[in-house]
C-alpha cells in the first residue's frame, strides 16, 4: 500500500515537471514571430506563435484601387499562411509534451 503511495508522489512530481515546462514552451511560442506570404511576398503577415497578427505588409504594387479583391485575397491568404505555419508550430513544440503519455483529448 505505501509502494503504490511513494509511487503516486513522484507521477505528480514528474506531472508539476512538465506543467512547468510546457508553461515555458507556450511562453517561448508567444515570442516567436512566422512570417506569411502569398502573391509572392507582394504581401506579408506576420503572427505571434499564439496565432496573434503581428504586422501586415503590403508592397506598393499590388494596391490597385481598381482590385481591391485581389487585395483582399492576398490579404487572407497569407493569413492564413501564417496561422497554418503558426499552428504547425504549436503541434511540433506542444506535442512533445503529449507523446507516449497517452492522455484521453490530447
Amino acid at each position: 500500500m505505501m509502494r503504490g503511495m511513494g509511487n503516486m508522489q513522484g507521477m505528480m512530481k514528474q506531472m508539476q515537471k512538465m506543467q512547468k515546462k510546457m508553461a515555458k514552451a507556450q511562453e517561448e511560442l508567444g515570442e516567436k514571430k512566422i512570417e506569411g506570404t502569398a502573391g509572392g511576398g507582394m504581401v506579408t503577415v506576420i503572427v505571434s506563435g499564439h496565432k496573434e497578427v503581428l504586422e501586415v505588409k503590403i508592397d506598393e504594387e499590388v494596391v490597385d484601387p481598381e482590385d481591391i479583391e485581389m487585395l483582399q485575397d492576398l490579404v487572407l491568404a497569407a493569413t492564413n499562411d501564417a496561422l497554418k505555419k503558426a499552428e504547425e508550430l504549436t503541434s511540433q513544440t506542444m506535442g512533445q509534451f503529449t507523446k507516449g503519455l497517452n492522455l484521453p483529448g490530447f
